[in-house]
C-alpha cells in the first residue's frame, strides 16, 4: 500500500503543476503505477482511476481575473501566515466555490498600504465557468474585504499573469493642500505647498530610458538586475475634489521593489525646489541607494493597468454576456 500513497501524493503534484513539465510529471505517474504496484489487483484498482484523475487535472480551465483593491487594511498582496493580505481573501474566496487549495498568480505583488485598480491574476479551477457568474460568486464571498474583481477571462493553459505581461502602469496621487485631507485620506500623499511641473517634467527626462536604478531599488529588492527601462512618465495636473493633485503615470515592463515610490519622492523635491535636475542625474549616476531622494508614502500608489500582447479582458463575439 506504500506505492498507493506514493502515487496519491503524486496525483497531489499533477493537479497543482501547470508548467510546460506537467506532461512530465504526468507520465512518471503512470510509469510508476506500472512499475511499483505489485498487484495486478491493485493496479486495476488504483492505476485506472487515477489515470482519469491526472488526466482531469491536465485539462483544468485557467482563468484571468482584474482586481481592484483599497491596500490600506492589507500587508501587501503576496499571502503571509500571520497577516492579512489581498491574495489569501482572493484564494480564500475561491476555496468557497471550488475545491482547493489554491495558488494564484498576479502581475505585481504590491506592497502592504498600496492600491489596485487594475491588478490582474490568474487561477485554475476544477470545472468550468462562465465568467461573469464566476466574478459574481467571487464578489460574493470577499465580502467585506475592500476588493472587487471587475472582470473575468478565459485564457490558455500557458497564458501567466506576470510572465505573458508585456507592460505594467502605476499611478500615483499627490495632493497639496495646507489643512489635512480628509474624504480622500489614505488615498493621496499630501504635501503642504505647491509643486512646479514644469521643472519635474525636465528632469523626468533623465530617468526615461535604460539605465541601472541601483539608487532608486530597495536594499531588500530580489531582482537579480538593477537594469531597467522606463517606457515613460507623464506629469499632470488634476483638479481633485479635495484640492490640486498631481498625478504621476509610470509604465515600464517591469520594475524593481520600491522603484516607482523612489521616482515620485526624488521628483517631488525637484518641485518643491531643493533638488535640480542635475541632482537627478548625480543620483542615478551614483549606483548608490544612500544618493536616492525620499521614499513617498505607499498610500497614493496604485497599479493601474497591466498590458498584454492580446489584452484577454477585450470584449469578443464568444465572451460570456450579463443575462438580462
Amino acid at each position: 500500500m506504500s506505492s498507493v500513497i506514493r502515487l496519491v501524493c503524486l496525483a497531489v503534484a499533477a493537479r497543482h503543476n501547470r508548467s510546460q513539465s506537467g506532461q512530465t510529471v504526468f507520465e512518471l505517474c503512470r510509469r510508476s503505477a506500472e512499475h511499483n504496484l505489485d498487484s495486478k489487483r491493485l493496479r486495476g484498482l488504483a492505476v485506472f482511476p487515477f489515470w482519469l484523475f491526472c488526466l482531469k487535472c491536465q485539462n483544468m480551465p485557467r482563468f484571468a481575473l482584474k482586481i481592484e483593491y483599497h491596500g490600506a487594511p492589507f500587508s501587501g498582496w503576496q499571502r503571509q501566515n500571520d497577516r492579512r493580505s489581498v491574495q489569501g481573501a482572493v484564494e480564500a474566496a475561491l476555496a468557497k466555490i471550488a475545491m482547493g487549495p489554491h495558488q494564484i498568480g498576479a502581475a505585481g505583488r504590491t506592497d502592504a498600504g498600496v492600491h489596485a485598480t487594475g491588478q490582474v491574476a490568474h487561477c485554475d479551477l476544477t470545472r468550468d465557468w462562465a465568467p461573469f457568474r464566476l466574478s459574481e460568486a467571487l464578489n460574493f464571498h470577499l465580502k467585506p474585504n475592500p476588493i472587487a474583481i471587475l472582470d473575468v477571462a478565459r485564457v490558455d493553459d500557458e497564458w501567466h499573469s506576470r510572465f505573458s505581461a508585456t507592460q505594467r502602469q502605476y499611478h500615483f496621487r499627490l495632493l497639496m493642500r495646507r489643512a489635512p485631507a480628509t474624504h480622500v485620506a489614505g488615498l493621496v500623499w499630501q504635501v503642504k505647498t505647491g509643486l512646479d511641473l514644469a521643472a519635474m517634467r525636465d528632469a523626468v527626462k533623465v530617468l526615461i530610458g535604460t539605465h541601472d536604478f541601483t539608487t532608486f531599488r530597495s536594499t531588500i529588492c530580489q531582482s537579480k538586475s538593477p537594469v531597467k527601462t522606463l517606457d515613460s512618465i507623464e506629469i499632470s495636473a488634476v483638479d481633485g475634489s479635495s484640492g490640486p493633485e498631481v498625478h504621476f503615470d509610470v509604465r515600464a515592463r517591469s520594475f524593481l521593489h520600491n522603484q516607482v515610490r523612489s521616482l515620485v519622492g526624488t521628483l517631488e523635491r525637484v518641485g518643491a525646489g531643493s533638488w535640480g535636475t542635475d541632482d537627478v542625474r548625480r543620483a542615478l549616476e551614483a549606483r548608490d541607494r544612500a544618493a536616492c531622494g525620499p521614499v513617498c508614502p505607499p498610500y497614493g500608489l496604485y497599479l493601474a493597468g497591466v498590458s498584454y500582447e492580446v489584452d484577454p479582458f477585450a470584449p469578443s463575439e464568444t465572451a460570456s454576456k450579463r443575462p438580462a
